[in-house]
């Protein structure tokens, strides 16, 4: 079921407003796009990964639905948002089994476009770690690469969610990848 990001705006600003009908309305429109996120974490993942995509969108989901302050602003705003949630389920999830391994290390490719170290695949720990400290310095950078790698945001979408010009999505894009890519060079 395809649903217009009008529809979808309108019954995340219901949910918001208290109105719990509106989210057994929304899970059905928006269940597709987060299934499609989770696929594309999970495709990231080295082989004989235990987490399944079901297992992380149902995460996801209930970390979604148990935010205090659920003030959603439109659909790109909960997009960016559920990208998130899924960045840190897989990041915490990467940190047990490295812990259960004793040092181990999970995997992840910067696919396509989106890659940051075209020559070696990045430790999901490590990016996590490198985006926490992008956000200390330039903050709004960081939430791109988010918004962009983790969320599958267009720059479009991602402009909409930080309230900034395509522009502006594109300069910060092609700095925090320069800072992203120095930081796991190193």
């Amino acid at each position: 079921m395809e649903a217009s990001s009008q529809q979808v705006s309108h019954l995340l600003q219901r949910w918001s407003d208290g109105d719990s009908e509106a989210l057994g309305q929304l899970m059905p429109l928006v269940y597709g796009e987060l299934r499609r996120m989770a696929r594309r974490y999970m495709g990231q993942q080295p082989g004989g990964h235990t987490l399944q995509t079901t297992a992380l969108i149902h995460e996801a989901y209930l970390r979604l639905i148990g935010q205090e302050e659920k003030r959603w602003e439109n659909r790109a705003h909960f997009f960016g948002v559920a990208a998130q949630a899924m960045r840190h389920i897989l990041v915490d999830y990467a940190r047990a089994r490295n812990v259960a391994k004793r040092g181990g290390a999970t995997q992840v490719s910067l696919d396509e476009a989106l890659t940051v170290c075209p020559e070696r695949g990045a430790d999901l720990v490590e990016l996590d770690d490198a985006l926490t400290a992008l956000a200390k310095v330039y903050e709004r950078q960081s939430k791109v690469v988010e918004l962009r790698f983790f969320g599958g945001l267009t720059e479009e979408e991602i402009a909409e969610v930080l309230k900034v010009t395509p522009r502006t999505v594109r300069s910060d894009w092609s700095l925090a990848r320069s800072w992203l890519l120095r930081e796991l060079s190193k």
